[in-house]
């Protein structure tokens, strides 16, 4: 392996690590818009996206099947809207650093459910043991400005973040187990079935349950809620795809699970930037514990 394809895919595994970070802590970014407003937005952004690469190609890929479309449609939920609405309730009443470091496990929770026979136990508890600390160190320690000051609306923003961890986890099994069963589905062509279904749930939740237009239209802050709209949707979800792609197809598969840990690096990052303030030491020791413990888990995997 060439070391300019390496940093290549150094570099690409870390912007979409990077972009993703972003959708931590944009819902902080913006005043006045509900939970399913900045969920609508986002996925709304990458339905479109998606819409048009699927007009664009369908003169050599075919429309999905009934069953295919409906799959794409409960995955959608499951892995897109109904993860981020959690994730943005979360984010509301508990701050960024710990819901970040929740969703954070996710790949630990994906390789102990779908462990291989030969990965023994034993293996994964040092791994597991450091980021259990990571987590209850940061839960013990006060809230950073962006939690709700009350101390219900804090449990009940830890409640959220792990039903959104919950959500994402079921979706990568059931998402991984459905393309090794259809592989005459091309995955870029999933994705962009998963993206239309996505942004049309995006308008239906918005059509019964967000903000009317003439509302968020006079809200502020709606340049900002545009522009992180496009960001998460198009950015977050579109292009970082594309660039964990390029990364997966450079790098060992190894050292792209050990870049996965950029994105929640990165949200904590964009949370205490945008506070204005630097960890506090319990914090920062946290954020080590937990990587140390995310990147145990994956060399205990390799």
């Amino acid at each position: 392996m060439s070391g300019g394809r390496t940093l290549a895919g150094v570099a690409a595994g870390l912007g979409a690590g990077a972009l993703w970070g972003l959708v931590f802590v944009a819902p902080r970014m913006v005043h006045g818009y509900s939970a399913v407003d900045l969920t609508a937005g986002r996925f709304l952004a990458y339905g479109a996206v998606a819409a048009l690469l699927m007009l664009w190609s369908l003169r050599r890929r075919a429309l999905p099947t009934v069953p295919q479309a409906l799959a794409a449609a409960g995955m959608s939920l499951l892995g897109f809207t109904g993860y981020y609405l959690l994730l943005v309730l979360a984010i509301r009443d508990a701050g960024t650093e710990v819901p970040t470091l929740v969703i954070g496990t996710i790949p630990i929770w994906v390789m102990l459910l779908g462990k291989p026979g030969h990965l023994k136990w034993g293996a994964l508890l040092p791994g597991l043991a450091l980021t259990a600390a990571g987590l209850a160190l940061m839960v013990g320690t006060p809230h950073g400005a962006g939690a709700a000051g009350a101390s219900s609306d804090f449990a009940r923003g830890v409640v959220y973040a792990v039903a959104s961890l919950v959500c994402w986890t079921a979706f990568a099994l059931v998402n991984s187990a459905w393309l090794k069963k259809h592989p005459q589905v091309q995955a870029t062509e999933w994705a962009n079935w998963l993206g239309v279904a996505t942004g049309l749930g995006a308008l239906a939740l918005w059509a019964v349950a967000g903000s009317p237009a003439p509302t968020l239209l006079a809200q502020p802050d709606r340049g900002m809620f545009l522009a992180l709209a496009v960001a998460t949707g198009f950015g977050s979800a579109w292009l970082a795809t594309i660039l964990w792609n390029i990364a997966s197809r450079r790098l060992s598969a190894s050292l792209c699970g050990q870049l996965i840990v950029s994105e929640t690096l990165f949200a904590l990052l964009y949370s205490f930037a945008w506070d204005g303030q630097w960890p506090s030491p319990a914090q920062l020791t946290a954020c080590v514990l937990f990587t140390l413990g995310i990147l145990a888990s994956i060399k205990a995997h390799r």
